[in-house]
């Protein structure tokens, strides 16, 4: 029994530790001294790119120009044209130790890619390191400093305390406005959107004339408000409302009231016709294009495909109706306090057994900073660069001051997609990340997507759907399965959801402990009362 005593109170203790604990530490990497000229260095890059040749040109450029300063080092540039399959593609290289080098891609992935293993590079130390770090001496191109890297989107960056990204682009979400179409219907765009204003309207552009066509546009189809992205949607709903989504360490929020109340607005608009996503209708640039709608949200980066004179079209020119479009900050809760998203593309460095390796990929990582390289790839799209170095630089001024001098490098609407979200940084924000954050920004959207569909389906959305729902989407994308999951009884009351397996093997391994300790108390007890009585 004392043996037995003794094996269990160490198995609580380790357990203890390991619930406690949670994750493995990630080792600090260890900066060589010197960075070795003499050998030779292959470094594979994954990026993405959204079909356009430009950006692809771009990336081809950066690498030929880096490997003249850097001859000894090559890089293997391979694309993909979504985040998804890149992160699909990581997860399944993870275990073979086959990752890329460098990859292009989002902290809600990278957190991900962190589990349990040492395979992202800790960037503080080579932040910090004077001749390779951040603007350092022994550099062979002229690369920010820390200092010049935008606060707002370098803290996106930091998972559990320390950098293991550095931002490349940065975008938010604009509302595309068919201007013609509002003030056909009786209205003035206000100087601030708010969310009464996109649905009034939307819902008084669902007027039909006697043929069933729409008054507003004499075509058949009119869907007034789109949204490209509805996890965004109902992430900045909820951060506007002040309401929970989630914790910086993982505790998820967004099963609340103000989420059902969100959905019920939906929903009411929905069942007028007055709403759709692109998931289920398609693309809101082609419908705001063609004249079959009035207000589209997408990202300032989706920019080229707005429009009457967009450079990028996805229908035929036959059917774009020619507009006047207004570029606005999306629909806003409070005016006078704007909250909208921070969001686009970091690069994390890969771990390698090869330290000077690892250094390459950094100097490869950090070049992609440089001015050349940040204006160029931001004047393909609604991006603005990452750092103030290339903000305030006399190219990037100009290229900025030049809106609409022609519909490709100086499109108008693209540039004012860009001055948005330059005007607007310090009313962004961004997510919490964590390794599960992923799953839960899907989860957001798919809370929209359902009842948008449920709706279009002519099902009943009430209370006991949305009961349903939570758990549907909750079981969906492993939220039940969260160190600290919530959800509500039947009378809307709060109560915490299953507990996590380290917290269940812990109380279990605690109750046997206590059961042998009684066992063990009661059996020297009797022992003892057995001796007396001898």
């Amino acid at each position: 029994m004392r043996k037995l005593f003794f094996i269990l109170t160490m198995l609580v203790l380790l357990l203890t530790l390991a619930a406690c604990h949670g994750a493995r530490e990630h080792d600090a990497f260890d900066v060589p001294d010197d960075f070795d000229m003499s050998r030779e260095y292959e470094i594979t890059f994954w990026a993405k790119n959204d079909t356009n040749k430009t950006q692809t040109d771009i990336y081809r450029k950066a690498i030929d120009d880096f490997q003249e300063l850097y001859p000894n080092i090559t890089v293997t540039m391979r694309l993909y044209t979504d985040y998804s399959r890149i992160y699909n593609d990581v997860i399944t290289n993870l275990s073979t130790n086959t990752t890329p080098n460098v990859c292009i891609t989002y902290p809600d992935h990278i957190a991900t890619y962190m589990t349990g293993t040492n395979a992202v590079v800790s960037l503080d130390a080579l932040f910090a390191n004077k001749k390779y770090g951040l603007g350092g001496s022994e550099l062979l191109f002229d690369a920010p400093k820390q200092n010049e890297i935008i606060p707002q989107f370098l803290s996106e960056c930091i998972l559990d305390g320390n950098y293991y990204a550095i931002p490349y682009m940065r975008s938010t979400e604009a509302c595309y406005i068919n201007k013609d179409l509002v003030e056909a219907l009786g209205y003035t765009i206000p100087e601030a959107l708010t969310w009464d204003f996109v649905w009034e309207v939307s819902d008084a552009a669902m007027e039909k004339a006697e043929d069933g066509t729409f008054l507003i546009n004499g075509q058949n189809v009119m869907i007034p408000f789109i949204y490209k992205s509805t996890d965004n949607m109902m992430i900045q709903q909820l951060r506007q409302r002040n309401a929970g989504y989630s914790t910086n360490d993982g505790h998820i929020e967004i099963f609340n009231d103000t989420t059902i109340e969100l959905l019920y607005t939906i929903a009411e608009h929905t069942k007028l016709g007055a709403f759709s996503t692109f998931k289920i209708s398609s693309y809101p640039g082609n419908f705001l294009n063609a004249g079959q709608s009035i207000f589209a949200i997408d990202s300032t980066a989706g920019a080229t495909w707005m429009g009457s004179n967009a450079p990028l079209l996805d229908i035929s020119e036959d059917k774009v109706v020619d507009f006047e479009i207004v570029v606005m900050a999306i629909p806003q809760f409070d005016i006078d306090n704007p909250q909208m998203i921070s969001q686009g593309p970091s690069v994390c460095i890969f771990n390698k057994d090869d330290p000077q390796e690892v250094l390459a990929s950094w100097l490869f990582t950090q070049y992609l900073l440089t001015n050349e390289v940040q204006i160029a790839y931001s004047q393909t799209e609604g991006y603005i660069p990452v750092t103030t170095k290339a903000q305030e630089s006399d190219i990037y001024l100009d290229y900025l001051s030049r809106a609409g001098e022609d519909n490709n490098m100086y499109y108008d609407v693209k540039i004012q997609a860009s001055q948005l979200l330059l005007d607007n940084i310090n009313n962004t924000f961004i997510t919490p990340v964590w390794n599960g954050s992923a799953s839960l920004r899907n989860a957001a959207g798919q809370l929209i997507e359902n009842v948008t569909k449920s709706i279009r389906r002519r099902e009943t959305v009430n209370k006991a759907y949305m009961d349903k729902l939570f758990i549907e989407v909750s079981a969906l994308y492993r939220l039940d399965q969260s160190d600290s999951q919530m959800d509500s009884d039947e009378d809307g009351k709060t109560v915490f959801g299953p507990l996590p397996q380290t917290a269940k093997a812990l109380l279990s391994s605690l109750t046997i402990a206590w059961i042998c300790i009684f066992l063990y108390i009661m059996t020297t007890f009797i022992k003892k009362k057995s001796a007396k009585l001898v």
